[in-house]
């Protein structure tokens, strides 16, 4: 059972019969296969006949021999047999050699409307990419959102527990393929054979597609890798990351160039995603240390073998991916004495969100605040208007002095949203 992707489709559907190439990107198995045979599947609806919609998946042995751009170019234009327009859908076109070039030959040669994806976010920009500039449009695809993975599992018949959101959902994330493994053992076998593959295709493969060998030393960037997503929404650098290695590893020789360019290539491949801050007195975006969230907490947990995931960490990431799928630009606010979790931002306007476990009243014994006072007094510094958010997985509403309290579940399931205002400065 397959449920309507509606966060994407909505925004492809006005270009199906665009000229623009529509480029579908996003991490291996969170959906692109799937959603572009829901385009095509609309197509069939809206009265196009089959022969004009022409599918490939690059993955798939059967098509091996078009991995060929020139013999990819014959195949298609033999299915070509009328003026009409025809829809190619072009399935991780990035195992095709040069592939750019077949594209081109398509849009300038053809009555078409393309579609292609990828799990790189690099694929149009190598050597050959030239060829497609200010010719193309790109789409990313992330995994589930929380009420995406519901939605399929009530497809399926499946019964959901009350705490699933923690005790699932929290832990594991959405790629949906997960969702066909109940025993954590082989659930997270799966998620880690999705890790390598994801670092040996679109990472070290990528990498030599100007048939140049890959210099990447893959132990070291899985050392690298895993660290970031296992403390991902965590303050560090390059530099810090390098210092604790030679601490802890010291014979592992990891300079802090490197692992700035293995950060870069694991944000291309979708494993994690750069957030960088936001003055919000100066109203401006700061490249002073940027945070790192990852896609999904299915890459995370399986980086940590004690399994933990309880943690304010994980609901912060799942909070900043649920934005990003909304369509706002997400930033994390710079205050001149702290931060803000994050900013939300569309359209010019903004809102400001802290993120929390629980809001308990009573304070830890090496804290100077308990978790109630901390999360609503990080506004205190804040003079404009833009709307305040503290968002937790507490039933009872908190709200107060200006500042409202969300349950996290009840904003992930679009049963209350935020609001975004114009900053005004308060006097």
């Amino acid at each position: 059972m397959i449920i309507k992707r509606e966060i994407y489709l909505k925004k492809l559907r006005p270009l199906y019969d665009n000229n623009l190439i529509k480029v579908i990107l996003g991490p291996r198995r969170s959906g692109k296969s799937e959603i572009l045979k829901m385009i095509r599947n609309e197509l069939y609806s809206l009265g196009i006949n089959d022969d004009h919609v022409i599918y490939i998946n690059f993955e798939d042995v059967s098509f091996e021999e078009l991995l060929d751009y020139r013999m990819l170019n014959s195949y298609v234009n033999n299915l070509v047999k009328d003026k009409n327009k025809y829809y190619l859908m072009f399935d991780e076109i990035q195992h095709v050699d040069e592939f750019e070039k077949v594209i081109a030959s398509f849009k300038a040669t053809l009555n078409c409307s393309i579609f292609i994806t990828g799990s790189n976010s690099n694929l149009l920009k190598g050597s050959l990419a030239s060829l497609l500039t200010g010719r193309y449009l790109e789409f990313y695809v992330r995994p589930f959102t929380y009420k995406e993975s519901l939605d399929y599992l009530v497809s399926l018949g499946k019964e959901i527990p009350n705490d699933f959101f923690e005790r699932n959902y929290l832990k594991w994330g959405g790629y949906p393929q997960r969702f066909d493994f109940v025993d954590e053992s082989q659930l997270r076998q799966y998620l880690n054979q999705l890790y390598l593959d994801t670092i040996e295709k679109d990472i070290i493969n990528m990498s030599r597609r100007d048939k140049k060998k890959s210099n990447l030393d893959k132990n070291k960037f899985k050392t690298i890798s895993s660290y970031v997503l296992a403390t991902a929404g965590q303050e560090f650098s390059p530099s810090s990351i390098e210092e604790y290695l030679h601490k802890e590893k010291g014979d592992l020789n990891i300079t802090a160039n490197t692992i700035r360019t293995y950060l870069e290539l694991m944000e291309k491949a979708f494993l994690i995603q750069r957030i960088d801050r936001y003055s919000i007195k100066g109203k401006r975006k700061l490249k002073m240390l940027p945070k790192y969230y990852a896609l999904d907490n299915g890459m995370r947990v399986i980086q940590n073998n004690s399994g933990a995931y309880l943690s304010t960490f994980f609901l912060e990431n799942i909070i900043c991916n649920e934005l990003i799928s909304r369509g706002y630009e997400v930033s994390v606010g710079k205050k001149y004495n702290g931060e803000i979790d994050f900013v939300a931002e569309q359209g010019g306007k903004h809102c400001y969100i802290q993120v929390a476990y629980y809001l308990t009243k009573e304070k830890g014994p090496d804290e100077k605040k308990s978790a109630f006072d901390r999360e609503y007094d990080a506004f205190d510094s804040i003079k404009d208007g833009s709307p305040r958010y503290v968002m937790s997985l507490d039933k009872i509403d908190t709200s107060h002095n200006g500042i409202t309290h969300l349950n996290i579940e009840d904003f992930l399931l679009n049963k209350i949203d935020i609001k975004l205002s114009w900053h005004i400065e308060f006097i």
